[in-house]
């Protein structure tokens, strides 16, 4: 049997929406911001930022000059878009806001974009971007005395809700930014999780946006369909795909489905001889995945199926985001960014 479709990543924009103003409702009065960086968390920035401003979002983040344009269109021109790379050399944040992580970027911004707005990352303890806490003191008169936009910092454990790096980052944040009279901002999802003392005046939502954890009630946002493009009886003793990996003990219908590693689904996924690591779904059927993972291409074992369908589903709700990645070994974000360019996106 042959079928043919298109591999199909749809977008739950109203679940996007009911995950912001979730998000905005826990953060004690701060606004909320959408972070929408690597293309939207790989869903199309503009899809999600125009979605995002409908429901609500004044503020948007992304991580480098290049992204801004798309949101930007989407957005329209009131918006505030911030850049968290800053101001590079050679890289013109235009009417974005770049956020200003070393005095090298700063003296660059000022000497450039004088009387532009522009804003401050402080490290408190991250060691990744920002400025630290000497070099900030140094500076710290004369960059409030220009007029930041906000200062902001970033936590390493917010995920970890009773990790002792949050206080110690909170306490660090607060010993350089207490009285400053600017808007100050700390949490993105997991710090929005971890209560008030966390929120300044902004909060920066990103993955939870997405129906990704830590923010365990989200709704999901994506779901994602693969194409059936043929089947086949394999008999007992026979394998199926690179290296025999997966050799069937009984007959087995195997379905073979239009995606592979060059779309995001990485090798790590491929079965470990009869065990399967992933199962792609047809409704609430469970079909393990077999063989390896090859770049274009993926097999499926659909014996339990009655009928054969015209495609299975990787991500939906039987198997969230977050189930993939675990399966995967890494984390939601990496699922999510990883999605290729291949799939049809459709926005509803």
């Amino acid at each position: 049997m042959e079928e043919s479709s298109s591999m199909v990543l749809k977008i739950d924009l109203s679940a996007l929406k009911a995950n912001y103003r979730a998000l905005s409702g826990l953060a004690s009065g701060a606004r909320a911001a959408g972070v929408v960086k690597a293309n939207g968390y790989g869903l199309d920035a503009a899809t999600v930022s125009a979605a995002l401003a409908e429901a609500g979002a004044q503020d948007f983040f992304v991580a480098l000059a290049s992204e801004a344009p798309a949101v930007r269109s989407a957005v329209g021109g009131k918006a505030r878009i911030f850049v968290l790379s800053g101001h590079m050399s050679g890289a013109d944040p235009g009417d974005a806001i770049p956020v200003l992580n070393s005095p090298e970027q700063y003296f660059r911004d000022r000497a450039t974009r004088p009387g532009r707005p522009f804003a401050i990352q402080l490290d408190s303890g991250m060691n990744r971007l920002g400025f630290e806490p000497d070099e900030w003191a140094a500076l710290k008169a004369e960059i409030l005395s220009a007029g930041p936009e906000l200062v902001m910092s970033h936590l390493a454990c917010a995920d970890e809700p009773d990790h002792p790096m949050n206080a110690r980052q909170l306490g660090a944040f607060r010993a350089m930014t207490d009285g400053i009279g600017v808007p100050r901002s700390l949490s993105a999802t997991g710090g929005i999780l971890l209560g008030a003392e966390y929120h300044f005046d902004l909060v920066r939502p990103g993955i939870g946006l997405y129906g990704g954890l830590p923010f365990a009630d989200a709704l999901p946002v994506v779901s994602l369909s693969l194409p059936v493009v043929q089947t086949r009886e394999v008999q007992p003793g026979e394998s199926v795909g690179y290296s025999n990996s997966w050799t069937a003990s009984h007959a087995t219908r195997v379905a073979t489905v239009a995606a592979g590693y060059a779309d995001g689904i990485h090798r790590t996924l491929s079965s470990d001889g009869a065990r399967p690591r992933i199962y792609l779904y047809a409704g609430d059927v469970a079909c393990p995945l077999i063989g390896r993972v090859s770049m274009d291409l993926i097999t499926a074992d659909i014996s339990a199926l009655s009928d054969v369908p015209d495609a299975l589903d990787l991500i939906s709700a039987a198997q969230p985001v977050d189930a993939v990645a675990d399966a995967m070994g890494t984390i939601g974000y990496e699922v999510l960014t990883s999605l290729g360019q291949r799939y049809e996106r459709i926005a509803q």
